[in-house]
């Protein structure tokens, strides 16, 4: 086995490891949702019509950049077009599209979800809510492609979310943080109008969360004169 099968080997499992993640998490409901990691020329994708929250290796379909599969038996998810155009246009190394209750919920209602929290930051800051178009479509893709720019997740209007990240690991870590500012912003708006970060406050967490290794670990003797 070449090292490049290998590692399609273990990430196809990591798809689906990843899978019953945010079925855990509450974030995946039945078959609704897709993941896909990104070796090389290669992308590890959910298979259509597969229980997510129940996903075996098996279930996950290797294709090229051009969607022609090159691994597995079963057919690769409808958005796979989606999927492909977010690891060719911004450098994905994974990408995890859910329908998540809260962030589905605010898709129906908003146009963005603002910058609520100092944490939404690390998705970018304001999350844009791609405008509707049906699933599996070249339009679809196309707005969710605009939406992402400069982002680290968008929300697909009366539909779902999409996160990305670097790791497979890290777009895991966005959808759950997404759904949870989702939360966050429906508890908050059910009481009064949420407050919204301004632009100076933002850059004062960039700037503090840079200064302090914000996010790290670290040990009684780091920062020591």
């Amino acid at each position: 086995m070449t090292d490049s099968s290998s590692a399609l080997v273990q990430e196809r499992a990591a798809v689906a490891d990843a899978c019953r993640r945010l079925g855990a998490a509450g974030l995946l409901i039945g078959t609704a949702g897709n993941v896909s990691v990104r070796v090389g020329d290669r992308v590890a994708v959910t298979a259509t019509g597969a229980v997510l929250a129940q996903l075996t290796a098996d279930q996950v379909t290797v294709v090229d950049l051009d969607g022609k599969a090159v691994a597995g038996t079963l057919r690769p998810t409808s958005e796979l077009d989606l999927h492909l155009g977010i690891h060719r246009r911004h450098g994905a190394g994974a990408v995890v599209h859910t329908h998540a209750p809260m962030a589905t919920a605010l898709s129906c209602v908003l146009d963005e979800l603002p910058c609520i929290h100092y944490q939404l930051l690390a998705l970018g800051g304001t999350v844009r809510v791609a405008p509707y178009a049906t699933f599996g479509t070249p339009e679809l893709a196309e707005s969710v492609l605009t939406a992402l720019d400069g982002r680290s997740a968008a929300l697909l209007a009366n539909h779902g979310s999409v996160t990305l990240g670097a790791t497979l690991d890290q777009a895991v870590e966005n959808a759950l943080l997404l759904e949870w500012a989702c939360g966050v912003y429906q508890h908050a708006a059910a009481i009064g109008t949420p407050r919204v970060l301004d632009e100076q406050q933002q850059r004062a967490v960039i700037e503090a969360a840079i200064a302090r290794n914000y996010g790290t670990t670290q040990s009684l003797e780091e920062g020591k004169p």
